[in-house]
C-alpha cells in the first residue's frame, strides 16, 4: 500500500489515501473532512502510479 496525498475538490482541505498498486481502480468515497462523495480513479502501470483523479461527482 502508498500513501497518496490530495486535495478534495469539495472543502480544498488535503486529505490522504492508502492507494493498492496491485491493480487500477475506480470508485467513490467520502471525504474524511466534509464527507460530500468524490469520484476517484487511479492508474498505475507495473506498480508504479501512472495517474491520479479526484473529482466531484457529475462533472
Amino acid at each position: 500500500m502508498i500513501e497518496h496525498f490530495f486535495m478534495c475538490p469539495h472543502c480544498w482541505q488535503e486529505i490522504s489515501m492508502l492507494l493498492d498498486p496491485a491493480y487500477s481502480q475506480n470508485y467513490v468515497e467520502d471525504c474524511e473532512v466534509c464527507c460530500n462523495p468524490i469520484e476517484i480513479k487511479v492508474v498505475f502501470e507495473n506498480g508504479s502510479l501512472e495517474s491520479f483523479n479526484a473529482k466531484e461527482l457529475g462533472q
